[in-house]
């Protein structure tokens, strides 16, 4: 490793002391007999103090270092939030306005140890000065004055339920040997077959030459200036893809002075658009159409707001393997940590990076528009070369709050939007995909027209329209949609609260559902809502004669809504270019607005997304007295060629033998078949025109490869509710596949709705799906362990099936 490398902080114990606002304004002040606790860096107070007014005080962090002697150093923070004084050695050494702002000291050789103390101030202090008022006040938060700070909202907007504000060294903090080369930058474009690779540096005097090593390639320059900038040509580049379009090609690259290597990192090539005319948004990657489905984005330890690089690896494997190829980090949260990026990049998974503001007025003061100007600059320079960046927009809803509330459009020009956030993103990373907030118009319209470029939309869910209201909204891109309280599965019901009984309005449980600031109601009753119209039951009776049903069918009302919802959006006629759920993952335990838990396991709903964001894909859609449309998706680069088989059942079992067609179908494309045509015949399958009793209660379309191989498939029950029976005949069976992976087969007698896999400690590659009258499906189950146990249950059935 080079000496550049070496941090001298790795391992240190830093002190954490509370201290009344004020009273201690240099670390000498500190009393001897002060009470210290060991601190956790990168961490926050939080991670290691439970108390709920962690704001009211200052707090400070302290530490000695040895350092070599005769070696001079580079100190730094990479985030402290938030507002703070740095010391060393005694002397006052910066003052830190923003959390998303890195700072960095050269210390000269001297002494063999080094003294470093922080003083964070307390907010509740900052909060309390008098300060400008915005033009309009944020539904958001009930503390206007966190405008003027550039902190997060998470811990201090109460949607996000009890979350506790992140104060301290929340990013690592570093003393390294003073590097001959720093800020080291790169960008990456592409020109018709070849990659453009720029670099830029800031050269300590005595280097004397540069050599950059970018994958198998070396390329040297002599040094004639302290400002290092270049750009290489690399012939015949590969392009990097999302996972669900192709291989997420990447190439190392590194930098060395003279012979001191002192950066390295993985870039790749790609063009990415986001095309934008008149209403319409297409998001373009080497200049194909991908629909972009994924999910909102919250930091997966919202205390500590770090994670290891290992636990960040997982969670974005589970999101590859759903087939979800978007993230979007929001607004209201923190940029994410550096293992993130180079994740996804390496994963083939794009980002939608929101600048940190969110629906308040942001001051146009010079000296807050300098401290912004600082924030990106850090953030495009982490991110330069990661070819994982999409989009990058100027925050979430800090257009739409001003729209919502009635104010002009001439009111509320934001120059940071306009302006300055654009022009800084062109100089770092010049080409880069940029809309001025999320949501907002492409064509003129307000920026809450939904079907009008970027939009956030929750017709279905929060504002309770019915689910063919998808249908006709004419959605263009939803950065952010169906919000809606989700229950966690059983287990994790049970291993939160104790068990289902705390459903509906327990003070713990209702701490975790999601509810606006001022509002009459919360995302529950929304919930709530989609049980009644769905299933035609009326949810708080089943609450207190079964609260585990009653939370089964809030769990399949929102699978319904997925599935419907994303179905429209993802089939070929759609307008859609993109839908992103809010959220992945639920901040706290409870009933959030997550696809995963607070743990990371996945929640009913997930399962829906991920059936049909699979890159090859095949669903039903209901087109009314049209009859049922198979759609067909190939977003991989190879073409498909299979055979296509269409079952249909009645109430005991498959009718008929199944229909074949041969299917050709292009890489990059989707395609769209009338069931009639399948089966060449009028026969009213989805019972649209009610001629005499139903003749069919549900559809198995099964697609296969050349060999014979399953690639994707898909069960439809003709009907709105299924009628809940004693027992539909489910049976499962389980056997060994390899060690840590097995094989469950699950099969029904009647037509069996939502069934749910319920297994403890294996991870389900599926569930909460429907089975064919006659029909089976098998999933896989991957954990350790011994033989999986638990049940097979449906939402139309009393009974329950043992795994055996």
């Amino acid at each position: 490793m080079s000496r550049d490398l070496e941090d001298f902080l790795d391992g240190a114990e830093w002190h954490l002391t509370a201290t009344e606002p004020g009273s201690c304004l240099h670390p000498g002040e500190l009393a001897e007999d002060a009470e210290r606790t060991v601190a956790l860096v990168p961490g926050t107070v939080a991670s290691v103090v439970d108390q709920p007014d962690l704001d009211a005080f200052d707090w400070w962090f302290t530490t000695s270092v040895s350092v070599p002697s005769g070696i001079a150093t580079t100190l730094t923070f990479e985030g402290i939030a938030t507002r703070a004084k740095i010391w060393v050695d005694g002397a006052e050494a910066a003052q830190v306005r923003s959390m998303f702002v890195p700072t960095t000291l050269d210390i000269p050789a001297g002494s063999p140890v080094l003294d470093i103390a922080v003083r964070v101030e307390s907010m509740d202090v900052v909060l309390g000065s008098r300060k400008p008022r915005g033009r309009w006040r944020s539904s958001l938060v009930d503390k206007q004055g966190l405008r003027h700070e550039r902190t997060t909202l998470l811990g201090r907007a109460p949607v996000y339920g009890p979350v506790p504000s992140p104060i301290g060294l929340w990013r690592p903090v570093t003393l390294r040997p003073r590097s001959r080369a720093r800020h080291c930058r790169f960008h990456t474009t592409v020109e018709g077959k070849n990659g453009v690779l720029r670099v830029r540096a800031d050269l300590d005097e005595t280097v004397s030459t540069v050599t950059l090593d970018i994958g198998d390639q070396r390329f040297s320059y002599a040094v004639d200036s302290a400002d290092f900038d270049v750009s290489l040509t690399i012939p015949d580049i590969s392009l990097w893809w999302p996972h669900t379009h192709g291989e997420p090609v990447q190439y190392p690259v590194s930098v060395t002075v003279d012979e001191d290597r002192v950066h390295r990192a993985m870039v790749g090539f790609r063009r990415t658009e986001l095309l934008r005319h008149g209403r319409s948004v297409e998001l373009s990657v080497n200049g194909v159409q991908v629909f972009a489905r994924g999910g909102c984005w919250t930091p997966l330890d919202p205390t500590r707001l770090w994670v290891e690089e290992d636990v960040m690896r997982a969670e974005l494997l589970r999101m590859r393997d759903a087939g979800l190829n978007m993230i979007r980090i929001v607004g209201t949260m923190v940029y994410e940590q550096p293992q993130f990026w180079s994740l996804c990049g390496e994963l083939g998974i794009l980002v939608w990076q929101d600048v940190m503001f969110a629906t308040t007025d942001p001051p146009q003061d010079p000296e807050f528009v300098e401290v912004v100007e600082r924030e990106l600059e850090a953030l495009f320079a982490m991110i330069g070369g990661n070819p994982a960046l999409a989009v990058v927009s100027g925050g979430s809803e800090t257009q739409q709050q001003p729209t919502m509330l009635g104010i002009a459009a001439a009111d509320q020009q934001m120059p940071l939007l306009d302006n300055v956030i654009p022009e800084i993103l062109e100089s770092c990373l010049a080409g880069t995909a940029y809309v001025t907030s999320s949501p907002s118009s492409t064509s003129g319209e307000l920026h809450t027209h939904v079907g009008d470029g970027i939009a956030h939309y929750f017709g279905v869910g929060g504002y309770l329209r019915p689910i063919a209201d998808v249908r006709t909204a004419r959605v263009r891109f939803a950065a952010e949609c169906l919000a809606f309280s989700i229950p966690p599965e059983r287990r994790a019901v049970d291993r939160m609260f104790g068990s289902a009984n705390v459903a509906g309005h327990h003070p713990e449980w209702k701490s975790a559902v999601p509810r606006d600031r001022g509002s009459s109601w919360d995302f529950e009753d929304v919930r709530d809502h989609y049980v009644r119209n769905i299933f035609a039951v009326d949810p708080h009776l089943v609450r207190r004669t079964d609260a585990e049903l009653y939370l089964d069918y809030g769990r399949a009302a929102v699978c319904e809504a997925v599935t419907e919802s994303y179905s429209h959006w993802r089939r070929t006629e759609s307008e859609c270019g993109g839908a992103l759920v809010l959220t992945l993952r639920d901040l706290v335990p409870g009933a959030g607005w997550g696809l995963l838990d607070s743990a990371g396991d996945p929640k009913a709903p997930w399962y829906s997304l991920a059936r049909i964001s699979s890159p090859i894909g095949v669903f039903l859609v209901d087109d009314g007295l049209d009859g049922l449309s198979i759609e067909m998706v190939d977003d991989t680069a190879e073409p498909l060629l299979g055979i296509l088989r269409v079952s249909l059942h009645g109430a005991t079992g498959r009718i008929g033998e199944p229909y074949e067609q041969s299917i050709e179908l292009a890489g990059h494309s989707s395609t769209t078949l009338a069931l009639d045509r399948v089966i060449g015949t009028f026969a009213d399958v989805n019972y649209a025109y009610r001629f005499g009793t139903q003749t069919f209660s549900s559809v198995v379309v099964e697609l296969d490869d050349l060999a014979g191989v399953r690639v994707a498939e898909a069960t439809h029950l003709i009907g709105d509710t299924q009628v809940r029976q004693n027992d539909v005949g489910l049976s499962a069976r389980v056997e060994s596949v390899e060690p840590g992976r097995w094989s469950l087969t699950v099969s029904t007698d009647s037509a069996a709705q939502y069934v749910c896999i319920d297994v403890g400690g294996f991870d389900t590659s599926d569930s909460w799906f429907h089975l064919a009258a006659g029909a089976s499906r098998t999933v896989t189950l991957t954990g350790r362990g011994p033989k999986p146990a638990g049940h097979v249950r449906a939402l139309n059935s009393v009974k329950r099936a043992q795994i055996r």
